[in-house]
């Protein structure tokens, strides 16, 4: 070999050991095809021989409690079936603020159950928004971004917190007083051109929970002065008609479509009458959180191969469906039933058994179950979504 042809031989060896290396130090995103599909790997927790359990008494638990206010959570932890939703019961006490703070890893989507709240958010182009929540409204805060949570007026305030990450733990948030008080004074004096003994007397652990005056009925200006924001954090879910109603219940739903900020979870508020049915289903594109705010319902989860499980729930439970997984809820109690739901996309997304069944014609449907075509032209021909008691 030539003194330059081995010079163009080493050449090449060197470029495909530089393409080679680089191929292999920079990670390649698997092909999936559908982009929305986020447990391409199968969970062990629910690839058994039976279902594992997907309830958890949230409300039985003590949680965090400083004075008269608490946070009560249920993750990957408390729930190992929960992988993709996390979620919080929160309660503050007049003068209680949950302290400025932010999530790393999730985005907080939060359901007002009693009381009255107030709300403050920072986005990474630095606009700010300041809320006030009632019943039945909503918040969404986007992954990173700042926010508190502060109690209204005289009576304490309940909420329910839903983070799109199941491995997302409240108690290891970030929080301002946790930072600053790690941080050398004298870093923060450059930091806010202000002399060291202005920090004096700064928390030096995480306060969490902060205590003291009620709020003005009027939220006082940020420090920057007002500037709107492009998308607001705050939907007053209840306060529109629900989404559908039907003899046996009605639902009221908020999504991206029409809460344009919350593009990662989709909130849900299910009323069933006793004995009504939200029937069979699934939801191709999400894993489903559920909270029961009243009464007693049967819920059913179906995890083929022959695995079914049924799970009795109340008031303070919490329930979890991976995505695909078929499933029901049934008012099993004698008074009416309030269900809170939500899933990890800003696209709501289902298919029923009954429009499953409805879409295929009665040939085929005899075909697949052996029995007469005429059979199925008893089947309801269209969604039925909630069966009512009389049928």
């Amino acid at each position: 070999m030539s003194d330059v042809q081995r010079r163009e031989f080493m050449a090449a060896a060197a470029g495909i050991a530089a393409l080679a290396a680089g191929t292999l130090a920079t990670p390649k995103r698997a092909e999936a095809g559908d982009p929305s599909f986020m447990n391409n790997v199968p969970d062990p927790v629910a690839a058994g021989k039976e279902l594992p359990t997907f309830k958890f008494e949230l409300e039985k638990t003590t949680g965090k409690v400083i004075g008269n206010s608490f946070g009560k959570e249920a993750t990957v932890e408390q729930l190992p079936i929960s992988k993709g939703i996390a979620g919080v019961s929160m309660k503050l006490e007049p003068g209680a603020m949950r302290e400025l703070h932010w999530h790393a890893t999730a985005a907080e989507w939060a359901f007002v159950l009693e009381g009255r709240v107030r709300t403050t958010v920072i986005s990474p182009t630095g606009d700010a928004e300041t809320n006030d929540f009632n019943p039945g409204d909503v918040w969404y805060f986007p992954r990173g971004h700042g926010h508190m949570l502060e109690c209204l007026g005289n009576e304490p305030c309940h909420f329910i917190l839903i983070f799109d990450n199941g491995y997302f733990s409240e108690f290891g948030t970030f929080s301002i007083t946790d930072w600053l008080g790690h941080v050398p004074k004298a870093l923060l004096a450059k930091n806010f051109g202000l002399p060291e003994s202005a920090f004096d007397g700064f928390p030096k652990e995480e306060v969490y929970f902060a205590r003291g005056p009620i709020p003005p009925e009027q939220p006082a200006k940020p420090l920057q002065g007002l500037k709107t924001t492009p998308l607001t954090h705050k939907y007053q879910l209840l306060e529109r008609p629900p989404h559908k109603v039907f003899k046996g219940g009605r639902e009221w739903r908020v999504d991206s479509s029409s809460f344009p900020i919350s593009k990662t979870v989709t909130g849900v508020v299910l009323d069933l009458e006793p004995g009504a049915l939200r029937e069979l289903h699934w939801h191709p594109t999400a894993d489903e959180w559920q909270y029961v705010i009243s009464g007693d319902v049967s819920v059913t989860m179906f995890g083929s191969h022959g695995r079914y499980r049924t799970e009795t729930m109340t008031r303070g439970d919490v329930g979890y469906i991976p995505q695909g997984y078929g499933h029901s809820i049934e008012n099993v109690g004698t008074t009416p039933s309030r269900m809170l739901i939500g899933f990890n996309t800003g696209v709501y997304e289902t298919i029923d058994l009954s429009q499953w069944i409805a879409g295929n014609p009665a040939d085929v449907l005899a075909k697949n179950f052996s029995k007469p075509a005429s059979l199925f032209e008893k089947f309801p021909h269209g969604d039925v979504f909630i069966s009512s008691k009389e049928g």
